[in-house]
């Protein structure tokens, strides 16, 4: 034991902020959904009665399909415009290194500064894409007043910061092939999309499966992109009420964190189920 005592003590202090900011959150987040707590006074405990509203609450169930619309809306194209863009700057592309750091910089720009100004260009009256629409005579959209509208501004949000985040990891998933396999395939007469769909992808198996479970915990999670674009209320026809947006709106504007803890555990297990289905049918993919 004394052996290994100072390799313990280099890794302790990992578990120790772990166990602080990680551990205890997730259990107490459990311990919470079954007591009723305005966050001030006596916990009061319920049972099973948090869960048994959740699963007759309308509000929590559309929340749960808003959520999972904008995900749909948000990761295809994410993931899709990353690989492709990573495929193009794989090849003989000038300025390799600025394009890396130009898609890169959305991802670490400040998420309501983003949102703020994606408001003002998606904004009904005075936004700046229904000012391009009606300069070449076509009609206005309500983006933030519609549900449909609205789904597709926080989606849109979504692709333009986590796209270059996705496409910066393909990137180097795609410089730890060979290039001698790309040089083979090229002589073979292979073209770009042929050599894109039948040999970098499946290749990319491992990194693809990464970038979807990360999409779907993150697109799960969709919070600030909501929030800063329609309000806490979800906006019209409460479209862009979120499962986290619904979760804080509880705890936090009606004090009562017992039920948004158990809206905490949904949407974990929600988060848990569909993160299994996306390594279920990758690992499916690669079975001969």
């Amino acid at each position: 034991m004394r052996k290994y005592l100072p390799q313990y003590l280099a890794i302790s202090p990992f578990f120790l902020l772990f166990g602080i900011f990680g551990l205890f959150p997730m259990v107490f987040l459990l311990y919470l959904a079954f007591h009723y707590w305005d966050g001030v006074g006596e916990m009061k405990f319920v049972g099973l009665d948090q869960f048994a509203f959740l699963v007759t609450d309308d509000t929590f169930w559309l929340s749960l399909s808003n959520t999972l619309q904008i995900w749909v809306l948000s990761t295809a194209p994410t993931l899709f415009l990353g690989l492709v863009i990573a495929f193009v700057l794989h090849s003989s592309v000038r300025f390799t290194t600025f394009y890396r750091i130009a898609y890169f910089v959305p991802s670490v720009t400040s998420l309501v500064a983003v949102a703020i100004v994606f408001g003002s260009i998606f904004s009904s009256n005075f936004g700046l894409l229904n000012a391009v629409l009606d300069w070449i005579g076509a009609a206005k959209v309500p983006w933030l007043t519609s549900e449909l509208g609205i789904k597709v501004s926080i989606s849109a949000l979504i692709v333009w910061q986590w796209t270059g985040y996705n496409a910066i990891i393909y990137l180097a998933g795609l410089q730890a092939i060979p290039s001698e396999v790309f040089d083979a395939a090229t002589v073979d007469g292979a073209s770009r999309w042929q050599i894109l769909w039948r040999i970098v992808i499946p290749m990319m198996r491992p990194v693809i499966l990464f970038t979807v479970i990360a999409s779907t915990i993150g697109g799960l999670q969709t919070f600030t992109e909501a929030q800063i674009l329609v309000g806490e209320e979800g906006g019209p026809g409460q479209a862009g009420m979120t499962m986290v947006l619904y979760l804080y709106q509880q705890a936090f504007k009606h004090n009562d964190f017992g039920y948004g803890a158990a809206i905490g555990v949904g949407l974990f297990l929600v988060v848990l189920l569909f993160s299994v289905i996306n390594w279920r049918l990758v690992q499916r993919g690669e079975r001969p």
